[in-house]
């Protein structure tokens, strides 16, 4: 697994496709991130498995 990794998601939002730089060096995490597309906040939560060296990633709108 690299360092850093690019993510195409979905925004909750706006439905369009978005792309999320994500950083898999600080563990698992959770942070605010706006849209690029309709610029609303995005709440990322990322899991690092590392038994499976990988990752999951939820996207929520921010006030759900």
């Amino acid at each position: 697994m690299q360092a850093l990794e690019e993510a195409m998601l979905q925004c909750p939002h706006c439905g369009e496709a978005i792309t999320l730089l994500l950083d898999l060096t600080g563990g698992s995490q959770s942070y605010i991130e706006d849209c690029q597309v309709c610029c609303q906040a995005i709440h990322v939560n990322l899991w690092i498995d590392p038994d499976q060296d990988g990752y999951h990633i939820d996207l929520r709108r921010e006030q759900d």
